[in-house]
């Protein structure tokens, strides 16, 4: 390859500078914008923030919903404990009745006929006592016969039973009550033990 002459020297020389010189302009012109570049920048800036405007009164929506949600839910449980609370103390009040009936029952003499029609009588009240305070969510406890529970029963005493297993329900001496699931009255009980060996331990 033959060398560039002078002259070609020259105009490479000077399409070089020329080159430089275009770059720098360029360079010059990035750093201005034009008015619609500038107005396209204005409405990118407002349009980001009118949306973190908007997330940011979206979430306190959301939260206000939360809470007025969280506000029903509580007025709603006060009102079904109160509820509940009249009911049950209603239904204790009531338990007396019960048991006053049934204590009349208890004593009467069956085979008296001058008082069968009374006995009678005492019966469909409790039976129509019974069935109407059950419409409300009340419950008797009558565990003659099964296995004692502490939850529901009240033990008032132990006694020795051969015929039925240890911790039986052998006698029922008041009925118990439960309203709704929940326990109102546990019923006084006698539970039976396992009788004691007959062993003669005296010397």
């Amino acid at each position: 390859m033959s060398k560039p002459t002078p002259e070609q020297e020259q105009e490479l020389a000077q399409a070089a500078e020329q080159v430089e010189m275009s770059g720098d302009d360029a360079a010059v012109e990035g750093e201005f914008q034009s008015p619609e570049q500038q107005r396209i920048a204005e409405l990118e800036e407002a349009l980001a923030a009118s949306e973190a405007k908007f997330a940011e009164q979206k979430d306190s929506v959301v939260r206000a919903i939360a809470d007025a949600d969280n506000v029903r839910k509580r007025a709603e449980g006060e009102i079904d404990k109160a509820r509940k609370f009249a009911l049950e103390r209603f239904a204790g009040e009531l338990l007396p009745v019960a048991d006053n009936l049934e204590r009349a029952l208890q004593v009467a003499d069956p085979a008296n006929e001058a008082i069968k029609g009374v006995v009678e009588g005492v019966e469909l009240t409790l039976k129509s006592f019974v069935n109407t305070i059950e419409k409300f969510g009340l419950k008797v406890i009558d565990p003659q016969g099964q296995p004692f529970n502490p939850e529901q029963h009240q033990a008032m005493g132990m006694q020795e039973n051969a015929e039925l297993p240890p911790n039986t329900v052998m006698a029922v001496m008041q009925k118990g009550y439960e309203i709704n699931g929940r326990l109102l009255r546990p019923a006084m009980v006698m539970v039976t033990r396992a009788p004691e060996s007959g062993v003669d331990v005296q010397a």
